[in-house]
This record gives C-alpha cells, structure tokens and sequence, in this order.
C-alpha cells in the first residue's frame, strides 16, 4: 500500500509540473500573439519610429519612403515629440526656412538633446545643410557633423538634373547605380577626418555620414530606390539594439 501510495504521489506531482508548464508556454505565446505583425520587424525585432521634421520640405515623400520599409513613420511640428522617437529625418527644402521655424517654434534645444543622446539623424539637401558644422557664407548650421558646405552650389531650380551614382559597397550600401535628384543641391566643401563618403560625383562628397549622422547633397526619398533609407533605419537599429534589421 505504501508503494502505490508513494508511486501515486510522484504521478500526481508530474502531473503538476507538465500542467504549470503547459501554462507557462501559454503564457509565453500569448504575449508573443500580443505583439502584432506591424509592431515587428522581418529580423523579429520590436517596429521603430522614426520622425520626419514637418516645419516645411519634401517631409511627406520621406514618410511614404519610411512605411513602405515597414516603419513607424510620424510627421514632427513640435519639439516634445522628438523623445518619442528613435530617430529623425530632416527634409529637403528652403533650409533658411527651416532654420527660422526650428527657432520660432524652440526646436533648438530639443534638436540639441535629441544628438547627445546619440539618436540617428539624416539630412537631406536643405537638411544636410541644417546639420552642417559650417556653412559657407552663412550663419546656418547646427554643427552636428563635421562638414563645410556650399548652399545651392550646384545651381537653382532650373539646374536641377538627375545622375546615376555610385554607392560604397564596403558599407553595404551595394553599390549599383543609384538615381541621384538633384535639386538646388549644396555642395560638400571640406569634410573632417572621422566624416565617411558612401557616395561621390565628379570628385566631391554627396553622401557622407560621421557616427550617427548622415547627409545627403540629394533627393533619395524622390526615387524608388529604398537603398539609403533602408541604411538610416539599419542604424537605428544598430544603435539601439546592437544589429541591423537586415543585414546581420
């Protein structure tokens, strides 16, 4: 009797075991079903938010550009909102504008914070501008990447053109051809010895990027091609969970 007592007992607390088990993998799926499919990316890693500054410019063909990568895409037109956001594009378009209305609505030290804490930021055109340590005969330029450029130095509007471009392979942009718009495009003077090219034309630096900040003398979000959009979010991505979403 006292055996099958003994034997019931170690039944009964298997039983027990397998049952909280049973639970806990319940448990576990469950809260994986809670996290919907937009909330995560291809990689399995948890959906970013990336702002796109929406004082004036070309914001809204970033945006397009953004969730058509499967990101969480918001338009930016007050400061509280860049620390809901794990990184920032600042558009193409009149950067004297844009200048004047990061100050008129006290962008500036939001903007500040927003680089000290490390947060990816791209600008394009009138946005690389806007990011420049120096710009050429000009009080502009925030000073978060060490470069000195030239405003509209390729020229105003009707000297717009398009220009197939070389990207850099060896920072997995991959190197093909990539359709450059330019569109009263400032040009890169001078660049400091930590800023990266990823991409030239005719000798002079079009794409560049220092740590967490890149620049571009064109248009991207004006094409198809996703390539350099796709590496800005790969950066966000590397800085806040240590791996690109893609490509490692």
């Amino acid at each position: 009797m006292k055996k099958a007592e003994s034997a019931n007992k170690i039944k009964l607390k298997n039983i027990r075991n397998n049952n909280k088990a049973e639970e806990r993998v319940k448990t576990e799926s469950t809260e994986v079903e809670n996290i919907s499919t937009e909330e995560r990316s291809c990689s399995g890693l948890p959906k970013i938010k990336i702002g796109v500054l929406a004082l004036q410019g070309a914001f809204r063909e970033h945006i397009k550009a953004l969730e058509k990568l499967n990101c969480g895409a918001v338009e930016i037109r007050h400061p509280e909102q860049l620390k809901s956001i794990d990184g920032l594009i600042i558009p193409g378009g009149e950067s004297t504008t844009i200048y004047k209305m990061i100050d008129k609505y006290n962008f500036r030290s939001a903007l500040d914070e927003f680089y000290r804490q490390k947060k990816p930021i791209f600008g394009t055109c009138a946005g690389l501008i806007i990011l420049a340590k120096k710009v050429v005969n000009d009080e502009l330029g925030l000073g978060y990447i060490d470069i000195v450029v030239d405003r509209n130095a390729y020229g105003r509007q009707i000297d717009s053109f398009e220009q197939f471009v070389d990207l850099e392979c060896m920072y997995k942009l991959d190197g093909k051809k990539f359709k450059a718009v330019f569109i009263r495009a400032p040009k890169i003077k001078e660049k400091g010895i930590n800023v990266k090219e990823l991409c030239s034309l005719d000798g002079v630096t079009v794409l560049a990027q220092q740590e967490n900040i890149l620049v571009c003398a064109f248009h991207p979000e004006l094409t198809d091609d996703l390539r350099i959009h796709q590496y800005f979010v790969d950066i966000i991505y590397r800085v806040k969970y240590g791996k690109n979403k893609n490509m490692v």
